[in-house]
């Protein structure tokens, strides 16, 4: 209750109470969302209009969960969707572990820790593994993705010769900013920042700041 007094302690009164009744909806779609999940933790959970969350019994939710317009979370996977505690997904993110409307193999999942964000418009590729840490901020229009096409055979169409698909990991207490891609197999190490409109190819070292096409490491943050 203490936590929730300091984050409106500055509003004034009629923005308070226009701010709830506009929850009021959200609220009430999160109270029927939250019966098909496999799992979902605490009272307040929000889901936004138009959004969409495919095969919600392979979904898990800590407290205070947050789905805003127009997301579309797409559950069918292996290891399953778990996102942690104050976990907000943004306007028209995307988060697809398995192509639904084609068929094919079904992906790995997700994992994102306690009170991190994944960004609007960002795509979360998740056939192969990610696993996104605490305290993680992904800005508007990050793409991650975990596997590759592979095209070693001239051949035979890339489109029949599959794809590799590799872990990403994004440690705790990092930001990666607007516009970022990062790659299939890349770790990005504890407390780094990412610049915006990198591309992400390689390990980024702990607490490192890196920035450009392909990212290089810029500067150390200790």
């Amino acid at each position: 209750m203490n936590d929730t007094k300091k984050r409106f302690e500055h509003w004034d009164k009629r923005s308070l109470i226009s701010t709830f009744l506009w929850l009021i909806p959200l609220l009430i779609r999160g109270i029927v969302k939250r019966l098909f999940f496999k799992q979902s933790k605490g009272l307040l959970l929000l889901v936004g209009k138009n959004t969409v969350i495919r095969q919600p019994h392979y979904l898990s939710v800590g407290k205070e969960f947050i789905a805003e317009d127009y997301c579309e979370i797409n559950c069918l996977s292996k290891r399953g969707i778990v996102l942690g505690d104050r976990v907000s997904i943004g306007r028209y993110a995307l988060i697809r572990p398995t192509n639904f409307y084609g068929g094919g193999e079904i992906g790995e999942g997700l994992k994102v820790g306690d009170n991190s964000n994944i960004g609007s418009y960002a795509y979360i590729g998740c056939s192969g593994y990610i696993e996104i840490g605490n305290n993680v901020m992904i800005s508007p229009r990050v793409s991650i993705y975990s596997e590759n096409h592979n095209f070693a055979d001239i051949n035979i169409p890339m489109k029949e010769q599959g794809v590799t698909r590799e872990f990403v990991k994004i440690e705790d207490d990092c930001w990666i900013a607007s516009n970022s891609v990062i790659l299939a197999g890349v770790t990005v190490g504890k407390g780094s920042v990412i610049s915006a409109g990198s591309v992400v190819t390689k390990d980024v070292p702990p607490y490192s700041i890196v920035g450009g096409v392909p990212a290089k490491v810029i500067k150390m943050r200790e």
